[in-house]
């Protein structure tokens, strides 16, 4: 291992992250927060925060100033983005911290008690935001002047929201597109970071890659922020909900997420908006240098499927929400439908309605598409469409080959062929993350000391459940007490700290992080 090098690039990346909090420090003034005074408590928070993550990463470049310049391995690239994710949730959480951002607990009786956030609340918080999860600890986030109420300032709900912008695309992307000289190292840090299988799009020029990634995110970006805008969103609240979009995060600035703006028109924007976030970015890379749009989508295997799941998922849901509750018209039905099942299985996690008030069916569906996720080289997390796809096909050829054992037929997906290597690689994740699964499940059981479940223990099962499938899929809102009304707030310490690695895991799709625990991966080149 290089240490020296592992020290410099951590340090580059230190900085980058301190760096990029110097946005949200005009959000503290009223002028452009939109509060009735200057945020001082959120401001000087950002502003210590932003020395010490500067103070960090000039302390780790210096360390790491006479790094040689031998080609970086594989295993130090993902040294760098296993450590590096750990490193911008922990800084990303100091804002938190020193502003005094404010949560609500329960006090004697279950009475609400309003309390500073602590190490695991800040933690949680940041890493859900990076890792475009969206689960929160925070119990109240509109401004308003009841002292009963947490205070949570603008600047720090900005901050909130940017760090789901920055970790959409992937901060190591981002460092990727922005220094240069990385050669090699470049597409190792890419390919430890991009999800999903990487596409050939991106494995010349890495450099120009994630420059033209990173320049279609923020083009996008910038057209779904003037287009909210028009529809009646504050600049403040545009932006914040675009950056929850894009990276398909799900932070919002409303304690009823985008449900709170009541509006059709965002909903239906929101709705394309997260559809595209969940599309995979090479395509948008193909179409445009091609200049064959529609060709380009449609050729896609995975992009066809990813739309069909898409509205079969709104239509059933439509149907039964529409049948098992009566007083809720088809078109209000259709209109929910597609807001969750859109905002689920892409993994943003916005909600227009409390959909854990739905049928078991509906429920189930939901938590079915969690699994699910957005596609390869998207903003969106789960497993990914294309996985499923070829496990599919891996399945169907194994049923094959039990009857035709001596039949060699190739499998292949958009025209391109899939080795064994490939195939191996597809079912051991499979296999990994539904291990995972249950190991992290039983762990947060034992953990979590109680709860508000009050002896419903297969309330406690289910729930719990959904939390390690909505925290390892970075979707956010889960089921029952973890559903898109409620929050995290109440989890003992050790169990958001569980959920904050199961976060990381999902994100960097699981070897980056599990890497970091083998002692033979520490070990000299």
């Amino acid at each position: 291992m290089n240490w020296l090098l592992l020290c410099r690039m951590l340090g580059l990346l230190a900085t980058l992250v301190g760096g990029s909090m110097i946005f949200s420090l005009p959000w503290a003034f009223p002028a452009c927060g939109q509060t009735g005074t200057f945020e001082s408590d959120g401001f000087y928070g950002l502003l210590s925060s932003i020395v010490c993550s500067l103070a960090v990463g000039g302390s780790l470049a210096w360390i790491g100033r006479k790094a040689r310049d031998a080609p970086m391995l594989r295993k130090e690239a993902l040294a760098i983005v296993g450590l590096g994710w750990v490193l911008a949730g922990s800084l990303g959480a100091l804002p938190f911290l020193l502003s005094g951002t404010e949560t609500t607990t329960a006090g004697p009786g279950g009475t609400p008690i309003v309390i500073r956030v602590g190490v695991a609340d800040a933690v949680f918080e940041s890493i859900s935001g990076f890792t475009t999860t969206g689960a929160s600890v925070l119990t109240h986030v509109e401004a308003d002047s009841d002292p009963t109420t947490p205070n949570v300032p603008r600047c720090i709900l900005f901050w909130r929201s940017f760090t789901h912008w920055l970790g959409g695309m992937g901060i190591v992307v981002l460092f990727v597109a922005i220094l240069r000289r990385l050669g090699a190292g470049g597409k190792a840090l890419l390919r430890s970071e991009v999800p999903g299988p990487m596409s050939e799009t991106v494995r010349p020029r890495v450099q120009q890659a994630a420059m033209v990634m990173w320049a279609i995110y923020v083009t996008i970006s910038l057209l779904l922020a003037v287009v909210l805008i028009i529809e009646g969103m504050s600049l403040f609240d545009s932006l914040c909900h675009t950056f929850g979009t894009m990276a398909t995060g799900g932070f919002s600035t409303r304690n009823d997420s985008v449900g709170g703006f009541g509006s059709w028109w965002i909903d239906g924007t929101i709705v394309i908006f997260m559809i595209a976030a969940g599309t995979n970015f090479s395509l948008y890379h193909l179409a445009l240098s091609q200049r064959k749009l529609w060709r380009t989508f449609f050729r896609d295997t995975e992009f066809r499927v990813y739309l069909a799941v898409l509205a079969a998922s709104t239509l059933g849901l439509a149907a039964v929400v529409h049948f098992s509750n009566g007083d809720t018209s088809p078109l209000t039905s259709l209109r929910e439908a597609a807001f969750q099942a859109t905002a689920i299985m892409t993994t943003t996690g916005f909600a227009t309605a409390d959909f854990d008030t739905w049928n078991d069916f509906s429920r189930g569906l939901l938590l079915l598409l969690m699994f699910v996720g957005g596609c390869a080289g998207s903003t969106g997390g789960g497993l990914k469409v294309v996985r499923f796809i070829l496990f599919a096909k891996i399945v169907r050829l194994e049923i094959e080959q039990a009857f035709r054992p001596n039949v060699v037929r190739p499998l292949r997906l958009s025209g391109t062929t899939i080795d064994k290597a490939q195939r191996h690689q597809v079912v051991v994740y499979f296999c990994l993350v539904l291990l995972i699964f249950i190991v992290s499940w039983m762990l947060l059981l034992v953990i979590q000391p109680g709860g508000p479940w009050q002896g419903q223990e297969s309330d406690r099962l289910m729930d719990t459940a959904s939390a390690v499938a909505a925290t390892l899929n970075n979707i956010g809102p889960g089921l029952g007490v973890f559903g898109p009304t409620q929050n995290y707030a109440f989890l003992a310490p050790q169990s958001k700290i569980l959920l904050s690695v199961l976060m990381l895991l999902g994100r960097l799709e699981l070897f980056a992080i599990l890497v970091l625990f083998i002692p033979s991966f520490w070990r000299s080149r």
